[in-house]
């Protein structure tokens, strides 16, 4: 059993390698982006534009689900940039809250400048965040850490209560970033990682990340704040669950962070059992680089494209 899990294990992390490698391809981008919202696309991204992205969000609350969305896109080379970015950003949050949506906006500072200009990032999100509303700061490649962290403790200390930022738990410096963030009480969302990082600067193996999200988790649930279980694997979720109940920490300081359009089913559930799921919901029409990110994490997403693709 052992050896099939490894093996099947490193299957999986070949074909996620061979996927992220052969999003690059001129030709593999030019076929999904024409195709590929038809061919299922939509089954993870909640349409091109914020108008369609609002009408998933009013479903996904009616069903009992909270939810965030991210304008899709990808890192800004020029300052001016940025500038139609905050404005869509804007709108978003603000149509939102005039539609009483139980939701808020996600968002990666290299979208708003910090590869141009790390003050031009901080004004763009203090700006966002002058409009009152929650707003999650994403984590991205571990060359931009330092970065985001410093943004996001910049923020804390001028005031703003309304934003939270991720760590990976892949990253082998996560354990002592956490340390230094846990003073601000802060709300964490906690991922395993999304990005090809090499093995000296994260776990290359599944069962080390599985293991490291595992304390992890129970260290920001203890440590105060607000977490963020953002994972579809369901023995860490009833392991949240059980250290959760055993450590009296009530359910208003946490809760479940899941895809559009990956384990669906285990969102009702939780929600009906009174957790409050939130369900990241990204628009867009630069949706190819994320698609190709969900494909890659899970052979089932893979297989779903594919068989899309088949009956067209």
């Amino acid at each position: 059993m052992a050896a099939r899990t490894e093996l099947t294990a490193a299957a999986n992390a070949g074909l996620r390698h061979a996927i992220l490698a052969a999003a690059d391809s001129a030709r593999v981008q030019a076929f999904v982006r024409q195709h590929g919202m038809r061919l299922g696309a939509s089954r993870f991204v909640a349409g091109e534009t914020l108008d369609e992205c609002l009408a998933v969000l009013q479903s996904l609350n009616d069903k009992g689900l909270w939810a965030n969305t991210t304008l899709l896109g990808e890192g800004v080379l020029e300052p001016a940039e940025t500038e139609p970015v905050v404005a869509a950003y804007e709108e978003a949050i603000d149509r939102i809250a005039a539609a009483g949506l139980r939701a808020n906006v996600a968002l990666k500072l290299t979208h708003l400048g910090l590869e141009i200009d790390e003050e031009l990032a901080y004004a763009n999100i203090a700006r966002l965040l002058d409009k009152g509303s929650f707003i999650r700061i994403d984590m991205e490649q571990s060359q931009f850490v330092d970065a985001t962290l410093r943004v996001y403790r910049r923020l804390r200390e001028n005031g703003f209560a309304n934003v939270g930022t991720v760590l990976q738990a892949y990253l082998y410096r996560t354990p002592a970033d956490l340390d230094e963030l846990l003073p601000l009480e802060p709300n964490l969302r906690l991922v395993k990682g999304a990005y090809l990082e090499p093995a000296d600067v994260a776990y290359p193996h599944k069962t080390d990340v599985d293991a490291m999200y595992g304390r992890l988790m129970e260290r920001m649930l203890s440590g105060g704040g607000h977490t963020a279980i953002a994972t579809h694997d369901e023995a860490l979720i009833d392991r949240a669950i059980a250290y959760a109940d055993a450590n009296g920490i009530d359910r208003d300081r946490f809760e479940f962070q899941m895809l559009y359009g990956v384990r669906p089913q285990l969102q009702l559930d939780l929600a009906a059992r009174g957790y409050k799921v939130l369900v990241a919901t990204p628009y867009g029409p630069e949706w190819y680089p994320y698609l190709m990110r969900r494909l890659g994490e899970r052979p089932a997403n893979l297989l779903f494209f594919v068989r899309s693709a088949i009956r067209s």
